[in-house]
């Protein structure tokens, strides 16, 4: 009986080579386009899921492909959040102080909820809402394409998710800098300001260090503390997401976990990190390896993203988009003040 099962696993493991090779290969242009001038104020994992959606609207993803994008989607995803977790120590969010801790759980709870009941009030899809909330509270793609694993939204709600993410943690990115002066901030409740609000880490680091040295390392941290704040959400996302199914009389299936027990790796990793000194030089190619398979991951989402189902979403969950980081930004920005 092994003889015979080995040739099957033999063979699904082919098979999965033409579509990883197809989003491994467009990860690969997404880095490769960050090397042109402005380019570069774009993470990678954006850049590849844009480059996935051409590509399979104006060439067409080949069907061979398919098993490898879906094994892109799964595998190698939970692989990169499970090695997020070593981008993240508990010294980092001691570092951050309970009142920061607090101004950060408090914002991502607020944010969160906030969306979605506005989603829910604007006629928005509720799972659609889900992930713009997380990708706006938590850590922009990375977040919304961690949650989506038990949301389990359409392809087409996860892109039109991310890219509400982008736009919008871009424009914090080119504005935040404007406005420390202004809002009479000094460079710890600037940076604390950016690390609670801003959307992705690498919007987060651009914006912060144009407030100084300090307020750029102590925005950075702020949102690695953040970025921790992952796991709790989506294990609880799951679990609530467990109980609806069995609520609705659902087969058990379909009511049984969509536990992401890949988070559990996560937290585990955070622990490792903790206590283990890993060299610079390791940790600079553990960070490029996880921002290159969160980048193959979003180009297999591109690869199955459909525009005109995109465009039949119209405009209302952009404008919640909106709304979710006006809030963010107010909401973090008031709590600074009070406690500050």
């Amino acid at each position: 009986m092994p003889t015979q099962a080995a040739p099957g696993m033999g063979q699904r493991a082919l098979g999965v080579v033409p579509g990883l090779a197809l989003t491994v290969a467009i990860a690969a242009a997404a880095f490769g386009l960050r090397q042109v001038p402005g380019v570069a104020l774009f993470s990678p994992m954006i850049l590849a899921i844009l480059i996935g959606i051409a590509f399979h609207n104006l060439v067409g993803t080949p069907a061979r492909a398919k098993a490898g994008v879906v094994f892109s989607l799964r595998r190698v995803l939970r692989l990169a959040i499970i090695l997020l977790g070593l981008q993240l120590t508990a010294a980092q969010v001691a570092e951050v102080g309970a009142a920061g801790i607090t101004i950060i759980v408090a914002t991502l709870v607020a944010t969160f909820a906030f969306t979605v009941r506005l989603g829910r009030a604007m006629g928005v899809e509720p799972k659609l809402a889900e992930l713009i909330a997380a990708g706006t509270s938590i850590c922009g793609a990375s977040a919304v394409i961690a949650t989506n694993t038990v949301t389990r939204a359409p392809d087409e709600d996860v892109a039109y998710a991310v890219a509400c993410v982008t736009v919008f943690g871009s424009i914090a990115m080119f504005a935040y800098p404007l406005l420390p002066a202004l809002l009479g901030l000094d460079a710890h409740a600037y940076g604390l300001w950016a690390g609670a609000s801003i959307h992705e880490i690498a919007q987060v680091v651009a914006a912060s260090f144009q407030g100084g040295q300090s307020a750029g390392e102590f925005g950075t941290v702020a949102k690695l503390s953040r970025v921790m704040l992952l796991a709790p959400v989506v294990l609880s996302l799951g679990f609530m997401a467990t109980r609806r199914a069995a609520k609705l009389g659902q087969d058990h299936a379909a009511a049984k976990a969509p536990v992401p027990w890949f988070v559990l790796g996560f937290i585990a990793l955070v622990g490792i990190n903790s206590v283990v000194s890993i060299p610079a030089e390791a940790r600079s190619v553990i960070v490029m390896a996880t921002t290159f398979m969160l980048s193959v991951a979003l180009a297999a989402m591109g690869l199955e993203t459909d525009i005109r189902k995109l465009r039949a979403k119209g405009l209302r969950p952009l404008l919640l988009g909106l709304a979710a980081f006006i809030f963010i930004a107010g909401f973090s920005l008031t709590l600074i003040k009070l406690v500050g």
